[in-house]
């Protein structure tokens, strides 16, 4: 006789918890090549700039909607903006004529730092339920 044994809840909850962030990570990538895209058009005026904007768009707009799935959209919005906005920023000065100073680097960390503390904040660690937290509380 064979038994089989059923899949730990923690390995199957971190399993589909990563999933929908690696999906927003890839999101905020393609938002990258859309920005990126899209300064390079120059108004959509350049034809390979142009199409490059349009694919990285759909992309982006996919990858986004599968992961707010299961992700709040409010954090999972900010996390999006936020890994667009900074990439936008580090790969302007390398493709285009931009400069990044010392004062935007400051505040670009500053949004990956609060990009972190989001994610952070999405950990079933920090969201537990009420009803088990006041089970799990010590009784005096």
């Amino acid at each position: 006789m064979t038994t089989a044994t059923a899949p730990t809840t923690e390995n199957t909850d971190t399993g589909k918890k990563a999933g929908p962030w690696l999906v927003l990570l890839l999101a905020g990538v393609f938002e990258v090549g859309y920005a990126l895209s899209v300064a390079g058009s120059s108004g959509f005026t350049v034809l390979g700039w142009s199409l490059s904007a349009v694919v990285f768009f759909l992309l982006t707009l996919f990858c986004l909607s599968v992961a707010l799935k299961a992700i709040d959209v409010g954090i999972g919005y900010a996390v999006w903006a936020g890994i667009g906005a900074v990439g936008a920023a580090l790969f302007g000065p390398v493709f285009f004529d931009e400069v990044l100073t010392p004062v935007r680097a400051f505040w670009l960390a500053v949004i990956i730092g609060g990009v972190v503390w989001l994610k952070l904040a999405d950990s079933p660690m920090l969201r537990r339920d009420p009803e088990e937290a006041r089970v799990a509380r010590p009784t005096r």
